[in-house]
């Protein structure tokens, strides 16, 4: 057997910044300007706008105008094709019962592909209850993988 010296110039992958943060330094109270959510009591809740409220850019908000996805959630199979509409009733359901309680879980885009579906969320949790709710009323294959540290998921749910 050879010995191989260590390589001091191997590759280091950099960690991607993620330019959204969900946590932040706003002072209280803040509104976005766009959804009209609140920042009070340390986190996003939809209440009154306060008055003499700060004004921003909520993260989710920034998540939908930048198109950068926390969550990806990838929907295939026969069984999807034959009951779309369902299923997409589905996903808003669940988007209505997650935004209502958290601000910054939304729906970005639901985008029909020839072999598959692919819904993006602002968050990694609304994507997470997606593929369960998919895999609770219809049965499938359902998967996770987590990225960046948990800051972004992918779900795979599948049905033939």
């Amino acid at each position: 057997m050879q010995n191989v010296p260590f390589r001091k110039d191997r590759l280091i992958r950099k960690k991607r910044h993620d330019v959204h943060p969900t946590r932040g330094d706003w002072p209280e109270p803040t509104t976005c300007t766009q959804c009209g959510a609140v920042y009070t009591k340390g986190r996003w809740a939809w209440e009154e706008r306060p008055p003499n409220a700060n004004e921003t850019v909520c993260p989710a908000c920034r998540r939908i105008a930048s198109n950068y996805p926390a969550g990806f959630v990838e929907i295939r199979g026969r069984f999807y094709r034959e009951h779309q509409d369902e299923i997409h009733n589905l996903i808003k359901n669940v988007e209505a019962q997650q935004k209502a309680a958290r601000p910054l879980e939304r729906l970005m885009n639901i985008a029909e592909n020839p072999d598959h579906t692919l819904v993006t969320t602002t968050g990694i949790h609304i994507a997470r209850r997606i593929g369960e709710s998919l895999a609770r009323a219809y049965q499938g294959e359902l998967s996770f993988q987590y990225a960046d540290g948990e800051k972004r998921i992918r779900v795979f749910w599948k049905r033939d």
